[in-house]
């Protein structure tokens, strides 16, 4: 369900960038708006997210074999790094670059047509509520109680958070666009629109860094949730013949693919038969109460008080 639902914010989000992008650039040559040309290239670095979010989706997909006995699912933990990393910074970095030249040289650059950036600015806002609508409806059911903090703090499936981040980057970053040219417009003074770049430019950057952080956390390799480290340890617990758990270690391989490698006490005096029917009782449990456990390495030892 993740992986689809993703997918499917992913592609809306797309669309709706590609068409906005296209938009502000044509509002740009009429106007000369340096928000609108902020604006834009935020839209193609948007778009371009997009089209890495799927080709590491793509990649993830592939079979594992013996190089990577793992499998790929970790492409997707990559593809939204360098998401987060490049072009989120690259944009960042070209809006402060535009809205520190425009301060710097407002009387050179003047406003032409403005009601043109206004309109396509508020068409933008229409197309990217769309977007992050879809992305809303798809995280929502993964959030579950957490608030949406939590959420991007610990969600395992890296595209959602990029998605719904970038959504809501675009729109206070159209909002503040749009501030720009109209205060621009009511004051006859371009110094507004450079101010409205300018901090685009610096909601990007904050965004980037969020993104930065939780996406090499994911890359490196993070754990089961709190949640499912309880239901892991309650469900090995309550197989029959297995009198405790020694110790356990997961790590996420992909958004959909937790690994579960632990040691567990057997009674004493299971014959070696007992032994594979509590192991076989015991995996079976994870994998129904957690279907994302899909690689689970149990280790018997005899219930002796031995802790490694």
């Amino acid at each position: 369900m993740s992986a689809e639902g993703s997918k499917r914010a992913i592609i809306a989000a797309l669309l709706a960038n590609a068409g906005i992008a296209t938009a502000k650039f044509i509002g740009f040559l009429i106007t000369g708006s340096s928000s609108m040309i902020a604006e834009a290239v935020h839209s193609v670095a948007d778009t371009s997210n997009q089209g890495l979010l799927l080709f590491g989706q793509n990649r993830a997909a592939k079979q594992a074999n013996r190089l990577h006995p793992f499998g790929y699912g970790r492409s997707r933990y990559f593809y939204s790094f360098v998401v987060a990393l490049v072009l989120f910074t690259l944009g960042s970095m070209f809006a402060i670059y535009e809205g520190i030249e425009k301060i710097r040289h407002a009387d050179d650059h003047g406003l032409e047509s403005p009601i043109v950036a206004v309109v396509i600015l508020v068409v933008a806002i229409a197309l990217e509520g769309y977007s992050f609508r879809t992305a809303y409806k798809e995280s929502k059911p993964l959030k579950g109680g957490a608030t949406w903090w939590q959420f991007i703090r610990n969600a395992r499936t890296p595209e959602l958070p990029v998605v719904l981040l970038e959504d809501t980057g675009a729109l206070v970053g159209l909002v503040l666009a749009l501030g720009g040219v109209g205060l621009t417009m009511i004051t006859d003074n371009a110094v507004w629109d450079g101010v409205g770049t300018l901090s685009i430019g610096v909601l990007l950057g904050v965004i980037a860094i969020i993104l930065i952080v939780e996406m090499q956390s994911l890359l490196i390799g993070e754990g089961a949730t709190d949640a499912e480290e309880k239901a892991l340890l309650a469900e090995l617990t309550a197989a029959d013949g297995v009198d405790r758990v020694i110790h356990m270690k997961t790590q996420y391989l992909g958004p959909d693919e937790m690994l579960v490698a632990a040691k567990i006490a057997i009674s004493p005096g299971s014959d070696i038969g007992k032994i594979a029917d509590t192991i076989n009782a015991a995996e079976l449990r994870v994998r129904t109460a957690l279907p994302q456990a899909r690689l689970i390495y149990l280790e018997p030892d005899i219930d002796h008080g031995a802790v490694n």
